[in-house]
């Protein structure tokens, strides 16, 4: 019993991977960011800002511990804070009592680990990259806009983020000098170190503690981390949801896990593994899970995948998962025994790095919106719409709208690829049985003849008129066979492609043809026996699909031939 004991062990601590020194930096880095900005979104969405800060402890070291995204940072997210707020608001429940906090939180990690176990992560797979690309660059948008008070000193106005930042670049004169100098000082430092090869994964790090200091030094009147609230030196403690705000809360924590989710799934195409691995959907989706429910009872609020805190651990040199599990350690030692030196972090120093991680993942995303615009005018409009929802929308709304415009993406990708295309046997020099060639389907069926045609789409009922429409017509086809290569067909088409088939055997056979079905798959065979189809096509019409890829076609077009010459024009009377 021991040894698959030990096998385990060593299996787990093979995929946990071996930490890297500049992982211990990383970690400290997004460990001080989460002191400001994860107090600043609870704040801002009129939360215990408290319980922001402990979002990037437990939440934080489960996320990294589980999620099948290496880097991704699981903590507070301004979308999830307003999210949130909007849900124990619309139940009429405080959102500063810790009681429904723990509630909301621990419903959504329940949501979230039932997606995952019922492997909805799949859904993901059919959002367009168009849409996740504007939907990434939306998001870092947001989190740009989210912090230009920080670094002016003047609060944007306007109802949507791209408002907002016209809004801010046209009063320029109302930034205040010292906060704009601190946060352009910390932004200078950064590119200085970022400069120099041996100091760049230390960067951000560099650049937070010389700018601190430095403005600490100066006396510099700007705002504060402990002007938004005391940092408590304690650990997170543990906190019982309360029992009767659950079923308030049921419906919205799906809200709210939908657009945690939503964010994270932009993070694993932006953020690869850098152990090559690849990423699993499902995976993150219970990791996020186990993350909210340990984290919901230990203070903290809803969490999900963090695209700014992941730029951040990135930027500073994260190279494995234990960045993110260093974050949640070093945050909660700071806390614990640093606290009131943390509280002295100017929020210019904040803003001005988010700007700078921000920008990198909108320069970052520069190849995937090429590419987009490079592929289709209805990708590119995709790409737009997705972009302009999620920085002019509720969060929530944007993502329906993006699920919505990747289902019309394929929906009208699926209907523009589906084709028929003839197959032609040319003679072998020996004598043989020749090649297979492809060709442009005829528009009439000869009398007499056999046509191949090998069909390549879904079956989904948009693309079937025009399918119908490519047909060979069937008039005074006397004779004629129609071979119709259904490899590519799904085990279970639409009924819509089954009326097709049926009508247009059924004029085939009135006009003296036949129509033979080849490449048939199990359950399309029992569902053409059970509509009758199979029957009237008659003895030889279909032709299930076997292991060799041209043996169906072969045996049908046998048999083609057979039926076309003993059934000839010349023959007196049509087949029956």
């Amino acid at each position: 019993m021991k040894q698959p004991a030990v096998a385990r062990t060593r299996g787990v601590l093979a995929r946990l991977g071996r930490p890297k020194p500049s992982d211990a930096t990383s970690g400290a880095v997004t460990g001080l960011f989460s002191i400001p900005e994860g107090m600043a979104y609870a704040s801002i969405a009129g939360f215990n800002p408290v319980a922001g800060l402990y979002a990037g402890v437990v939440p934080a070291i489960v996320g990294s511990l589980t999620s099948r995204t290496v880097l991704m940072v699981t903590t507070l997210t301004s979308a999830i804070a307003l999210t949130s707020q909007s849900v124990l608001s619309d139940a009429g429940l405080d959102p500063r009592d810790a009681g429904n906090v723990a509630a909301l939180t621990v419903l959504v990690g329940a949501v979230m680990l039932l997606m995952g176990l019922l492997r909805l992560g799949a859904v993901m797979s059919f959002v367009s990259n168009a849409v996740m690309t504007g939907f990434s660059t939306g998001i870092a948008l947001q989190i740009i806009t989210g912090v230009l008070k920080d670094a002016t000193g003047y609060r944007p106005q306007g109802h949507n983020k791209l408002h907002q930042l016209v809004d801010w670049l046209a009063h320029v004169g109302s930034w205040q000098g010292a906060t704009t100098a601190v946060a352009a000082s910390t932004v200078a430092i950064w590119a200085a170190a970022r400069a120099v090869k041996r100091l760049e994964p230390a960067a951000l790090l560099i650049a937070m503690v010389l700018t601190s200091v430095g403005a600490a030094v100066l006396a510099t009147d700007v705002e504060l981390v402990r002007d938004i609230a005391a940092i408590p030196a304690a650990l997170p403690a543990f906190t019982a949801p309360d029992p009767s705000a659950v079923p308030h809360l049921i419906g919205g924590a799906f809200s709210v896990a939908l657009v945690a989710l939503a964010q994270a799934a932009g993070i694993a195409p932006s953020m690869p593994n850098p152990d090559g691995t690849r990423s699993d959907v499902n995976g993150d989706f219970r990791s996020q899970g186990y993350a909210n429910l340990s984290g919901g009872l230990f203070q903290a609020m809803p969490s999900g995948g963090s695209l700014s805190r992941t730029g951040v651990a990135v930027s500073a040199g994260a190279r494995t998962r234990w960045a993110g599990v260093v974050s949640g350690v070093f945050l909660a030692l700071v806390v614990l025994v640093a606290g009131s030196l943390a509280e002295r972090i100017p929020m210019p120093v904040i803003g001005g790095l988010i700007l700078v991680v921000g920008g990198e993942l909108i320069w970052g995303k520069r190849h995937d919106v090429l590419l987009v615009l490079r592929t289709s005018r209805t990708s590119s409009a995709a790409m737009l719409l997705t972009f302009l929802a999620t920085t002019q929308l509720p969060l929530q709304q944007a993502v329906v709208l993006g699920a919505v415009l990747s289902l019309l993406l394929y929906c009208a990708q699926a209907a523009r690829q589906a084709k028929l295309v003839a197959l032609h046997r040319t003679p072998h020099p020996s004598g043989g049985p020749g090649r297979w060639e492809t060709a442009e389907p005829p528009t009439a069926l000869a009398p007499g003849t056999v046509t191949v045609l090998d069909y390549a789409g879904s079956s989904f009922f948009a693309e079937l008129p025009r399918i119908e429409n490519r047909l060979p017509a069937v008039d005074g086809a006397r004779g004629a066979v129609l071979v119709l290569a259904l490899r590519a067909l799904p085990d279970v088409p639409s009924s819509a492609m089954l009326k097709v088939l049926d009508r247009y055997a059924a004029r085939l056979h009135d006009q003296g043809g036949r129509l033979i079905l080849c490449g048939v798959q199990p359950t399309l065979a029992r569902l053409l026996e059970r509509s009758g189809i199979a029957a009237r096509l008659g003895p030889g019409g279909v032709v299930p699909a076997t292991s060799r890829l041209l043996g169906p076609l072969e045996t049908a077009f046998a048999e083609a031939e057979r039926w076309a010459t003993d059934n000839s024009p010349e023959q007196p009377h049509p087949p029956r």
